[in-house]
């Protein structure tokens, strides 16, 4: 169970601002937080019970999709917080300037470690193949084995565009292949379905049997285990490696003038909001919870080796990356 030590250097001024000088917080997110089985509906009933407010979620399809719309809309969003960015997308998201720094200080064990003035982590967890083990009986055990594999087994993936785990598979590929990752693409495309603007498009066509494989995370299998009572759908593990995403939220220049923005940061570290990311989210929490883990967390594929590239390779390669598999998706 990851376990998350907090320090709120601000809480004096947090318990002493009444909530009635704001009383709406306004959080851009992502489709599926917000889906009836997401997250979104306990957090809103949550924290709505603590502040005496009203919170008002405003999603699109992925975590891309978040980070352009916030460009787009500049100094005039309406959004007091963005959740649902991710460690790839943190230093380009800080470069906008549209973020005010969280005042919170935060001990975690998150592989790696965490530590940012501006945005704060609330779950985690690693991209995986996700198969159906009735289509696919023999899955892939490394990237190798996917990219070079029988086309005729088909995989949906998401598109880097507008999806932290499409952008997420286009890193993977890149941190195992490196120069020479256009060619992996070349191969893999052929066994490509489809690729969708999110993943709950992605992940919807997979259980629909469309394709024997998805893009997901290492934890999705935990849904079907628990809510559905079935080993059908599980992940791949991989010799070569999982990536490791960070999915954070960050408190933007129009929240930082609303109490109720940092006081959601606060309460989104805690058990509030952190008890409902397990079975709703399908991740692991990266703040403090109050009760453990399911134990069938237990019976997931722990990634060999954990990929990840910094916040700023990312932001410095990302554009260059994401040109070079449309180039090769589009011969």
């Amino acid at each position: 169970m990851r376990t998350v030590l907090l320090s709120i250097l601000s809480a004096t001024l947090l318990a002493t601002t009444p909530a009635a000088a704001q009383d709406k917080l306004t959080i851009y997110t992502y489709d599926s937080f917000t889906a009836e089985w997401g997250p979104g509906p306990q957090v809103k009933k949550n924290f709505e019970a603590e502040c005496g407010c009203e919170v008002d979620f405003i999603s699109v399809a992925d975590g891309v999709a978040l980070l352009n719309r916030l460009k787009l809309e500049g100094t005039s969003t309406k959004a007091d917080i963005v959740l649902g960015l991710d460690t790839n997308l943190v230093a380009e998201a800080q470069a906008t300037n549209l973020f005010a720094p969280h005042g919170l200080t935060m001990e975690t064990n998150i592989p790696g470690g965490w530590s940012d003035a501006t945005f704060l982590p609330y779950d985690y967890g690693y991209f995986a193949v996700v198969y159906d083990t009735q289509e696919l009986p023999v899955p892939p055990a490394s990237m190798k084995e996917l990219v070079e594999g029988d086309p005729a087994q088909k995989i949906i993936i998401q598109d880097p565009r507008t999806s932290t785990p499409g952008l997420g598979l286009l890193l993977w590929v890149r941190a195992i292949y490196g120069d020479e990752a256009d060619a992996a693409w070349e191969k893999l495309k052929t066994r490509i379905l489809t690729v969708t603007p999110g993943w709950s498009e992605a992940y919807g066509l997979f259980t629909k049997s469309e394709a024997p494989m998805v893009l997901s995370y290492t934890t999705s299998p935990a849904y079907h285990m628990i809510a559905d009572k079935s080993d059908r759908y599980q992940a791949a593990g991989f010799s070569d490696g999982h990536y490791l995403q960070v999915e954070v939220a960050g408190m933007t220049l129009t929240g930082a003038k609303n109490p109720l923005a940092q006081q959601f940061l606060a309460f989104m570290t805690g058990p509030g909001f952190q008890d409902t990311v397990s079975q709703t989210q399908w991740m692991y929490p990266a703040g403090k919870t109050s009760t453990p883990l399911d134990p069938t967390f237990d019976r997931l594929v722990k990634p060999a080796k954990t990929l990840q590239f910094t916040p700023r390779e990312v932001a410095d390669n990302r554009k260059a990356w994401v040109d070079e598999w449309l180039g090769v998706m589009s011969r």
